[in-house]
């Protein structure tokens, strides 16, 4: 049984500096005679508009079961004052201990909190969970990383991420610039948007004059010191998304209680994301916070570590609705039962890297909405030294971090290896089942590039992403290692030619066979806020080429749900986004990212849009940023501004 809920649509929680943060509450309606405890969400992404339907179902779904659902717009951010300056900085740490402390102390709250966030509000739930406030007894978090150089939108293997490192960066600008609202803040509304956009910059531009793993990116990776971390955590993930090594990492690394659930799911969700099947995952996280915050014996703790999806073969396509496969447990993570097995792929080859390998790669972290998957690995292939074992006697089921080490001799000083592990079956459909990017002058330190001495060989490991896959009788495990990625992977200044050889691929394998039919039960689904869709949401990409020029152009067009209507509010807000990849063969400082972004908010006759174009480019020596930022409210423009911005290139 479900109980009562009051919503508090408009709370300020004042900080000691005299800054006011945005807040909502979901109480239930006898918190104030029984206090209970909080759960609290901290995230950027405007609690009044951004994410206001799904904070309404989550948090209603907490404070029917006897939490107070709090969710925070972070300063510089929705209606909070301020402004902020970068992802995860310490003022966002320090202020979120201040928000703890105050919630700690309502009358409606006991005492605990447990924080939970999926992407932004999963690492800032991390982060604040390391410095042990002692208000903090519990974490969830959802598709985020312990580690913001190894497991983020900037970089992957020490390459410059060319698909995601210009994209977020035009997002959050646009995201940011965004005003607050008049209704909420009152006369001084207009002078802070004003203050706000006059002291922001593209945070692109600070991410890559920081390009190997410094003391900027170990601030804020709670994989510096898991022993920090002293409240249980309950590590969420799925296969599509960028995020998932993270959740083995927490669960090897900490030695808190804690517990994994990965399933097949994209950057979304859980109960309903995509690709299915959707689980019951939300009463796992309320058994979760019942355990630790509410002291009820429910025996979670000595139930198994981890719970993952491992996913059956299937024909590669774009889309996909639904994953086969299905649900195993672990006792303990690393688990006894997973053995490694390393085999010797026979075979070797030279491959002068063609810049538009990697056009077929998908998104490094897919929301499976976008047309983002990646469909038949054939072409790819073709443009890679590839070696295979003979078709498989038996089934192998995969699961964890498998790993690819061969030795390499490049022309080049500069160089990266793009290595891809792929199911093959009789017909020749070549499906993608992990991958992993190393830049090679990172090859022994992610802290102190050194380049390769051209023509000496090397001998190189490559770690792929985590993943569960069950490989059948009679199919092929192809490797194919290539000297370019795009646009996943920027490009080394110059082509260069691989050698490879002496291929070696490791396995983790289950032992075990055993499955679990249906381990959460079916999936809930609380009920949003009630919204009118004014225009329809749309994703797609499509692959664009220039036959004369020889030039190739990825166009992604990101599905972020279209024109949306609050009916109780009468808010109308709509993202939209647009990036071209552009690359000519045979030159990779060709490399070119345009995105345009728009974010618009309005109510009645009142409605403002901000407007980012971002450019990236290149020369041998040095990358090129520009940010066009243009903001209106009406038909009148209020703010524009354009970001330069020339960064040395660091041994990529």
């Amino acid at each position: 049984m479900t109980a009562p809920v009051e919503v508090v649509e408009h709370a300020w929680i004042p900080l000691a500096d005299g800054t006011r943060l945005a807040a909502r509450f979901w109480l239930p309606a006898d918190a104030y005679e029984h206090p209970v405890p909080a759960i609290l969400e901290y995230l950027p992404y405007r609690l009044s508009d951004g994410t206001a339907t799904y904070d309404h179902a989550q948090m209603t779904y907490f404070a029917e079961r006897g939490y107070a659902g709090v969710r925070v717009d972070i300063r510089g951010s929705g209606n909070s004052d301020g402004g902020t300056m970068d992802e995860y900085v310490a003022q966002e740490q320090a202020d979120a201990r201040e928000v703890l402390r105050w919630l700690a102390a309502q009358p409606w709250c006991d005492g605990g909190i447990g924080m939970i966030g999926a992407s932004w509000g999963g690492f800032n739930g991390l982060q604040i969970a390391a410095e042990a406030p002692p208000e903090l007894k519990a974490v969830v978090t959802y598709f985020a990383s312990d580690d913001r150089y190894a497991d983020d939108v900037h970089y992957r293997g020490g390459c410059v991420l060319g698909m995601d490192m210009l994209h977020w960066s035009v997002s959050m600008l646009s995201f940011l610039a965004q005003p607050p609202l008049p209704w909420v803040v009152g006369d001084g509304w207009r002078e802070q948007w004003l203050d706000r956009l006059g002291t922001m910059r593209p945070l692109g531009e600070t991410w890559l004059a920081h390009q190997r793993r410094d003391a900027y990116w170990r601030h804020g990776s709670v994989c510096e010191d898991y022993a920090a971390i002293r409240a249980p955590v309950l590590a969420i993930g799925g296969w599509t998304d960028g995020y998932t090594d993270a959740v083995l990492r927490l669960l090897a690394g900490l030695d808190v209680p804690r517990r994994g659930i990965i399933g097949p799911w994209g950057h979304n969700g859980t109960e309903d994301g995509v690709p299915g099947p959707g689980a019951g995952v939300l009463r796992e996280v309320v058994r979760w916070y019942d355990r630790w915050l509410k002291d009820a014996p429910n025996g979670i703790e000595t139930e198994p570590m981890l719970t993952a999806y491992v996913q059956d073969r299937i024909v590669p396509a774009a889309q996909l609705a639904v994953r086969p496969g299905r649900w195993v447990t672990e006792a303990k993570w690393p688990s006894p039962d997973i053995v490694t097995r390393t085999l010797a792929l026979p075979g070797d080859g030279v491959i002068r890297g063609l810049q538009q390998c990697g056009l077929d790669s998908g998104a490094w972290c897919a929301d499976g909405a976008s047309d983002d998957l990646p469909p038949d690995q054939r072409a790819d292939d073709g443009m890679s030294v590839c070696v295979e074992t003979p078709p498989l006697e038996e089934v192998a089921e995969l699961l964890g971090f498998a790993r690819v080490s061969f030795t390499v001799e490049s022309d080049e000083p500069l160089a990266l290896a793009a290595v891809r592990l792929c199911d093959v079956g009789p017909d020749g459909t070549s499906l993608l089942v992990t991958r992993g990017l190393l830049n090679l002058a990172q090859r022994t330190s992610r802290a102190e590039p050194e380049p390769l001495v051209p023509g000496r060989p090397e001998r190189v490991t490559v770690v792929l992403d985590a993943i569960g896959h069950r490989f059948g009788v009679g199919r092929r495990l192809r490797v194919g290692i290539s000297p370019t990625y795009w646009p996943l992977a920027w490009p080394s200044p110059r082509a260069a030619t691989l050698r490879i050889s002496d291929v070696e691929l490791e396995l983790p394998l289950r032992r075990r066979t055993d499955e679990v039919a249906q381990p959460f039960g079916p999936p809930e689904f609380p009920a949003r806020l009630a919204a009118e869709q004014v225009t329809e949401g749309s994703g797609a990409r499509r692959i664009e080429r220039d036959l004369a020029r020889g030039a190739a152009t990825l166009v992604f067009d990101w599905d972020m749900g279209g024109r949306r209507r609050l009916l109780e509010s009468r808010i109308e807000s709509e993202d939209t986004s647009s990036a071209r990849y552009t690359i000519v063969e045979g030159d990779p400082l060709s490399a070119h990212v345009e995105v345009v972004n728009t974010s618009a908010v309005g109510r009645g006759g009142w409605h403002t849009v901000a407007r980012v174009r971002g450019e990236m480019t290149c020369d041998a020596d040095t990358f090129y940023l520009v940010h066009e930022l243009t903001v209106r409210e009406g038909a009148d423009e209020v703010f524009a501004r354009t970001f330069r911005a020339s960064i040395p290139r660091d041994h990529v």
